[in-house]
């Protein structure tokens, strides 16, 4: 049940860092500094005080950078090297999910955060287009509360972060099919 729990978790995590890299890492890194959850070696790095100010600052940086039109497509880009490489790590540093090789935990945690992270990115653009960029900031404020609500569910409650992240990967597919994923015939 640990293994399950544990893969529930690791799913939730690297999902919200799909969303957002820094939100996950600093709850990970701060939990695990207080003693209420276990990082697997070398992930346990997480709870250095110095790497939870680098989180803090680059997160901070980042969470306003997303609000401007413009910087949050940039930020994007880069996003999608360094969401992928935190749900990597994420889903990786979990000791409950010690009995699946760290290979294999690390390329999961890619595929989910890149999933979550590639939705994101496509879905955005039809927020600017539809709005001007003027719904950007709240876009990227519904995207921040939904990484630290899938962040503290999967740390709390893993089956509830696992039916968070399905819908919205669900919602994001929808939105991006209704508003400007369809192509055009040719």
């Amino acid at each position: 049940m640990e293994l399950l729990s544990g893969l529930l978790s690791s799913l939730g995590l690297s999902g919200a860092a799909g969303l957002n890299a820094y939100i996950p890492l600093l709850l990970v890194g701060l939990l695990s500094r207080a003693g209420v959850m276990n990082l697997a070696a070398p992930f346990d790095l997480l709870m250095n005080p110095w790497v939870l100010v680098g989180i803090g600052v680059l997160g901070a940086l980042d969470f306003v950078g997303d609000k401007i039109p413009g910087v949050d497509h940039a930020l994007h880009l880069l996003g999608g090297v360094v969401n992928t490489a935190a749900g990597a790590v994420l889903f990786a540093a979990q000791t409950g999910v010690a009995d699946v090789p760290p290979a294999l935990s690390m390329a999961l945690g890619v595929i989910v955060a890149g999933g979550v992270h590639a939705t994101r990115t496509a879905v955005r653009p039809v927020a600017t287009a539809t709005t001007g960029g003027l719904g950007n900031p709240v876009v990227s404020a519904a995207e921040d509360g939904t990484s630290l609500l899938l962040s503290v569910l999967a740390v709390f409650a893993p089956i509830l972060a696992v039916a968070v992240l399905a819908a919205v990967a669900v919602g994001g597919y929808r939105l991006w099919s209704r508003r400007g994923g369809r192509r055009p015939a040719l």
